[in-house]
């Protein structure tokens, strides 16, 4: 404790005395201020007693203060009140070069740490509870188009027109309390437009007393590099389809192109192309991302049940209605609706389809309230559904509106060079479910190379845990697979011509094809070698 010390009242201090308030009396001599000690006060009657003494610090460059509970006695009763006492003003200059050097320190560590930041090639974002931008680094810059100019102390939302985390923000509903560790990858659109691949890291931000504060999001563009891999092959899967085929890179090339739009798209592919397996790419690959992906199969339903399904019901609107139900539209809202099998729609269903479509808006059956939905559309179906509308199966402006992005999903046979990259992923699927390990042999795999596989990557997979279950050992061999499979390899076994060709049958092939060769072994089923063997083995046909 100083010598000396300033003495200022506060206000409504002593209101009973004769002080009056902020009343500066000057410098008081202080020797120590000890319990129930005497102080004297000049030009006043009376005396104060310290009752304690209680020390607080505080930034800036007055110093230190002391804050004393005191009494003041006026010969008649005792009045309560606070008595704060300053450090002296030498003390403080004595202090201030301390302040001055510890703030200097402190700015120049935060200038450091922010040259270490913006030298990263990741970007990085930060931003308070309330959507706030506070960092904003050069990488971050460089990646969105947007300088920290124009972001920094601005909501994160109204930036970059909308989340930039799009449906995964977590604060797209207003602040959170707290937020845990993410990690996803996204297409988000630069400031000139251009889709960027990036992926993203989000963490929470805390206090020294741990309460949220924000979040810190760092972000990498890998456009490049997808691209780049994409065009040496080595892409093997993407976003959960596997291929590396020819015809599946220009399918994710599509995917990509599709993330930054919201135009319906339809799938056409035979049954067990995975059509649905797209359409979640497709989803996941957009803004969309992180909100609901509904599927409804529209074969699979009665028509009484699939406007319910689609539009949801009020209660008592048939027998059974017991409660209101919501439709797969409502459970899609700021998210995909996925329409499998979407030619099998009844020609009533195509009418309401197409009004919702058109609006954005329907009715629950039963219902009069009007619920507005921001969906997007991706339909599939294993048919032309150009020819179904040509037939009159399907309506001409449902169809346009439906097929706005086309996408053609190739059969496996189109895309042989696929199959055993499919394989090995539906062993590693078997492998970690608890499936011994095995492998398949090269005559196994032989054949299902060769095989015509109508049911497609389905089939593929369902052969490949028949094999599982019938392999004793760790390696697949061609006993151990389906019988359609086995039963082509015993057609390859058989040597010399085929049984069905005989004498009789060849001359009529060759009479009715006018002697063309290659037109009797077609209506003989066989291959042109196999008449050429035939015919060079049992002579001329008359």
């Amino acid at each position: 404790m100083p010598a000396t010390a300033g003495i200022r009242w506060g206000p409504r201090l002593f209101p009973n005395s004769h002080l009056r308030k902020n009343d500066e009396r000057g410098l008081v001599p202080v020797r120590s201020l000890n319990p129930r000690e005497k102080l004297p006060l000049p030009g006043a009657a009376g005396s104060m007693e310290a009752t304690c003494s209680i020390r607080t610090s505080f930034c800036g460059s007055t110093g230190d203060a002391r804050r004393e509970a005191l009494y003041y006695h006026d010969g008649r009763q005792d009045l309560r009140g606070t008595f704060s006492v300053l450090s002296t003003i030498p003390e403080i200059e004595r202090q201030l070069p301390m302040t001055s050097r510890t703030f200097e320190t402190l700015m120049a560590a935060k200038q450091n740490l922010e040259n270490i930041l913006d030298n990263l090639m990741e970007g990085l974002i930060a931003h308070d509870t309330e959507r706030r931008i506070l960092f904003f680094n050069r990488a971050a810059e460089a990646i969105t188009g947007y300088s920290r100019d124009e972001v920094l102390g601005r909501d994160c939302h109204q930036v970059f027109g909308g989340p930039l985390c799009g449906s995964r923000c977590s604060f797209c509903n207003g602040p959170v309390e707290s937020l845990s560790r993410l990690a996803y990858s996204l297409t988000v659109p630069t400031k000139s437009g251009e889709s960027r691949r990036i992926e993203m890291s989000v963490t929470g931000m805390f206090d020294e007393t741990g309460g949220f504060m924000g979040v810190l999001a760092a972000f990498r563009d890998v456009t490049d590099l997808i691209g780049l891999r994409t065009r040496l092959g080595e892409v093997h899967r993407f976003s959960g389809i596997i291929g590396r085929d020819h015809q599946m890179l220009q399918l994710y090339e599509q995917i990509r192109e599709l993330a930054l739009n919201d135009f319906p798209v339809h799938i056409r592919g035979e049954t067990g192309t995975g059509k649905e397996l797209v359409a979640n790419a497709i989803h996941n690959e957009s803004h969309r991302g992180g909100g609901p992906f509904v599927p409804v199969n529209c074969g699979a339903l009665p028509e009484g049940l699939l406007e319910s399904e689609l539009f949801g019901h009020d209660r008592g609107a048939f027998s059974g209605a017991i409660r209101d139900k919501k439709g797969r539209f409502e459970l899609a809202h700021k998210g995909t609706l996925f329409l499998d099998e979407v030619a099998e729609l009844p020609k009533s269903m195509q009418v309401k389809l197409l009004r919702v479509l058109q609006q954005r808006a329907f009715e629950r059956v039963g219902g009069e309230k009007t619920i507005r939905v921001d969906v997007r559309i991706i339909s599939a179906t294993n048919r032309d559904l150009k020819r179904e509308m040509e037939r009159g199966n399907f309506r001409e402006d449902l169809y346009y509106r439906l097929n706005v992005v086309p996408l053609y999903l190739p059969s496996l046979r189109e895309r042989k060079n696929d199959i055993p990259l499919l394989v090995a992923h539906f062993l590693e699927e078997a492998s970690n479910r608890g499936h011994r390990v095995a492998r398949v042999s090269p005559e196994a795999m032989s054949l299902l190379m060769d095989h015509s596989w109508p049911g497609n990557v389905r089939e593929l997979q369902n052969a490949v845990h028949f094999a599982l279950v019938k392999t004793r050992g760790c390696v697949i061999e061609p006993e151990h697979l389906p019988m359609e499979l086995r039963k082509e390899l015993c057609s390859k076994s058989r040597r010399g011509p085929a049984p069905k060709l005989n004498p009789a049958s060849v001359e009529a092939a060759l009479a009715a094809s006018g002697g063309n060769k290659s037109r009797a072994a077609k209506a003989l089923n066989v291959g042109r070698a196999t008449l050429y063997r035939f015919l060079s083995r049992s002579g001329p046909v008359s």
